[in-house]
């Protein structure tokens, strides 16, 4: 090998000095090779080659049809992307309504001593035994659980949230309402002033029913009591521009609701909050929202030519078109 390089680089200063100088000559060894072999496989592994991405064809593939770009990813052998639609997890309440209760129809109408009302009241005793049941599961978790002392508790909780609503305290709206609750409650009330009073109670606030349920593990326990609340309210809501939408601050209004508040029972520091509403189908229909709109100015377009102006002009016509 160094006899083969010696006469080449002889060769080569031959025909340039005409003469050989063996101090002329370097060997250099190949770029490619490391002079200590021993870690050879380790030194190639960390090197990684990555496929730099051709932004020319990115911008021309950018500017094609859908079905053009379906058969260029197809003959890549690409699959075509997934339309993911992720929802948010929330492990502190549930999603929703397990069991609702339903309000018999006319109730907070009909008296106790006609016959449709002492029908209502023998149902309502017919479902009770379930709910104590599900109210010796609550004591598990909470052994001082009373359903009478729980609805003078959560008729505070529904008074301090309206008043919480209509200040817009949001911090004190997450502690008395759930996940569930919390966006539907504040979803239209944007732009909007709102004005709420509680002014009595016509009947004491009972408890209708109550719930509990297992969610993933039976150890995760859920526990949803249904207050009945019947109230006299004032309510008015007002624009952005301070027009009355809805409701009156003068007059007051009797309002019968089915509030479900819900508990994280196996949650050490859970507590009771509003959960949501439970509308009947026999409800009628609410009063239409009087909204504001902009009146546009609109000018009146030009009479057809030939239309008369006055009615002189349509006289004289309808004259001169009749037979003589």
């Amino acid at each position: 090998m160094a006899a083969s390089i010696i006469t080449k680089f002889s060769h080569f200063h031959y025909l340039k000095c005409g003469f050989i100088s063996p101090l002329n000559i370097n060997f250099v060894r190949g770029i490619k090779k490391h002079w200590d072999p021993k870690w050879r496989k380790e030194r190639g592994e960390k090197v990684i080659k990555i496929n730099l991405p051709d932004y020319d064809e990115m911008r021309k593939d950018a500017q094609l049809p859908a079905n053009e770009i379906r058969l260029k990813m197809k003959e890549k052998g690409i699959a075509p992307p997934r339309g993911w639609s992720e929802r948010p997890v929330v492990i502190s309440s549930t999603g929703g309504i397990f069991e609702p209760y339903l309000p018999p129809e006319g109730d907070g109408k009909l008296s106790t001593l006609s016959l449709a009302g002492t029908k209502q009241k023998m149902e309502f005793l017919q479902k009770k035994g379930k709910s104590y049941m599900n109210m010796k599961k609550i004591r598990d978790f909470d052994e001082n659980f009373d359903a009478h002392d729980f609805a003078v508790k959560a008729q505070d909780i529904y008074i301090d949230v309206h008043k919480y609503l209509a200040e817009r305290n949001k911090d004190k709206l997450h502690e008395l309402v759930t996940e569930k609750c919390f966006p539907e409650m504040t979803m239209l009330i944007n732009e909007k002033t709102v004005r709420w009073k509680f002014i009595e109670s016509l009947s004491i606030p009972r408890v209708v029913q109550i719930r509990c349920t297992d969610v993933i593990s039976k150890e995760n326990i859920f526990g949803q009591v249904t207050v009945r609340f019947h109230s006299k309210q004032t309510l008015a809501v007002y624009d952005r521009f301070g027009r009355l939408m809805q409701g009156s601050e003068v007059m007051p209004k009797d309002v019968l609701e089915y509030v479900v508040f819900e508990n994280h029972l196996s949650n050490q520091y859970g507590a009771w909050r509003i959960h949501g509403k439970i509308i009947p189908d026999w409800l009628p229909p609410k009063e239409p929202i009087a909204r504001t709109y902009f009146k546009p100015d609109m000018k009146e377009p030009p009479p057809p030519p030939g239309t008369p102006k006055s009615a002189e002009e349509k006289s004289e016509k309808s004259a001169e078109l009749a037979p003589a």
